[in-house]
């Protein structure tokens, strides 16, 4: 295992001011490099969701940065999950074929000499034991070796260091909002992936931040001018309101609702059909005169009947109003280093990135909704694997896409040194890239748990003071 830092050490392209962001941070090899020894061994990565592995001996394999792990069913219950770093004991070669499966009649057999594990990752056969060394032969030496894992949110998170802070520790408040929305209890819908030819930060970036809103995804911005004008244009034409005064209350009403449509047409989870089907019902209910209280009142009129519909249907949604006042959560929310959640009513979408080297990555999208019990689907074990330019994406992400490659090679050209962010409603880019150089840097674990804390509710957030 990588082991931590000891002192502080100077890395290349290091951060000096938080709304200037080094270019070559993201496609210089070396810089990379660092990444992949630093940062990723210490950092608490998504590695499967639940529904994968819901029967005892269900399980699959997470690959990051040349590393495979194994996640394992072994016993209902959240203390029934355990993961191993994917490697025969013998000479080395990864004990499962695929990317998932059931090991419970079997257990794992290494596909090279034939030794086995069962699900608990003890070694419970060596073919011509007799050739070895007693030395060689002893139970603990011959286990898998295991690999941290924690639960949370419907999914198995892992960390290759065993000492790094828990995960709760790590995420902070932002964990009980989300958990408040019922997430431990939805289920993926679908799962796409595709490979893009960029860094994995910037395609992260893309979704840090609403302020591109009004080029990259115009539908968006014609159907709620004022929503997005309010956040981020009113200095340079906007209306300055979310509320557009020259619009009697039923038009307020009807774009607020087309908007609505427009999210869950472009990104599912983001706003489910069922719930949009819901909003309909109420797009003529009665109003006051005052457009403000007219859009609070039926906004609060929609979460009530989507959980009380949803509920009558036997899905496990949450009392939207309740956590509405009581648990409030970003359109996104980052859980660094690489996985996003994007929350509206009881549903969402998730995003997952992973490295592939200096300038590709993956991108994974799920779907997550509720389900009455006893009619949840099959859930996906493999993602559909897409072109970044299908038409086959949603059109939200198919819109982010086709900015990211683009963006990837303008990064190389002369002179461009720097990203210039908004210290305003950009901080979140800055502060998940500040809180990598603490980790390439070797700054203490539980400053880098404090600062990671930060990130919850940082979309269109500021730069904000890490304590390094």
């Amino acid at each position: 295992m990588n082991k931590p830092l000891t002192s502080p050490q100077s890395i290349p392209f290091q951060i000096t001011d938080p709304t200037r962001i080094p270019t070559q941070r993201y496609y210089d090899d070396e810089f990379y490099q660092l990444e992949c020894e630093r940062l990723w061994p210490h950092v608490w990565q998504m590695a499967c969701r639940l529904e994968q592995i819901q029967n005892i001996g269900d399980w699959v394999e997470y690959t990051n940065i040349g590393k495979s792990v194994i996640i394992v069913r072994t016993a209902e219950g959240d203390d029934g999950v355990k993961a191993f770093h994917n490697a025969c004991r013998h000479r080395g070669v990864p004990v499962t074929e695929g990317t998932h499966g059931n090991c419970r009649t079997q257990g794992f057999i290494c596909p090279f000499h034939g030794w086995r594990w069962n699900i608990e990752g003890e070694n419970t056969f060596v073919y011509g034991r007799h050739l070895f060394n007693e030395s060689q032969l002893e139970a603990d030496d011959l286990a898998l070796k295991p690999c941290r894992v924690e639960l949370w949110g419907g999914c198995a998170f892992i960390n290759f260091d065993d000492n790094a802070p828990s995960f709760r520790e790590c995420i902070g408040p932002v964990a009980d909002n989300l958990e408040a929305r019922g997430m431990s209890k939805m289920r993926s819908e679908w799962w796409f992936s595709t490979v893009l030819p960029s860094n994995w930060k910037i395609a992260m970036e893309a979704f840090q931040e609403g302020y591109h809103v009004m080029r990259t995804h115009p539908q968006l911005q014609r159907a709620q001018p004022s929503l997005y004008n309010t956040r981020y244009g009113h200095d340079t034409g906007g209306i300055g309101s979310p509320i557009n005064p020259n619009l009697t209350v039923r038009q307020n009403i009807e774009q607020a609702f087309k908007g609505m449509e427009l999210l869950s047409e472009g990104m599912a989870g983001m706003i489910h059909a069922k719930e949009v089907e819901i909003a309909r019902q109420l797009v003529d209910m009665e109003l006051p005169d005052d457009p403000a209280q007219a859009m609070m009142t039926w906004y609060g009129a929609v979460a009530a009947q989507i959980t009380e519909q949803l509920s009558a249907r036997g899905e496990p949604v949450p009392n939207l109003l309740d956590v509405m006042q009581n648990n409030h959560v970003e359109a996104v929310e980052f859980l660094f280093p690489h996985y996003f959640l994007l929350p509206t009513f009881t549903s969402m979408s998730s995003y997952r990135i992973r490295p592939l080297g200096p300038e590709s990555c993956i991108f994974e999208i799920w779907s997550l909704t509720h389900f009455p019990e006893g009619q949840e689907p099959e859930p996906p074990m493999e993602p559909t694997v897409l072109p970044y330019d299908s038409p086959d994406f949603p059109p939200i992400p198919r819109q982010d896409y086709s900015n990211i490659p683009d963006q990837q090679l303008g990064l190389h050209a002369e002179g461009f040194e720097y990203m210039r962010l908004s210290g305003q409603i950009e901080g979140l880019i800055s502060n998940y890239q500040r809180i990598i150089d603490g980790y390439l840097t070797g700054v203490e674990a539980d400053k880098l748990a404090a600062a990671n804390r930060e990130l919850g509710g940082n979309f269109d957030g500021p730069v904000k003071d890490l304590g390094f």
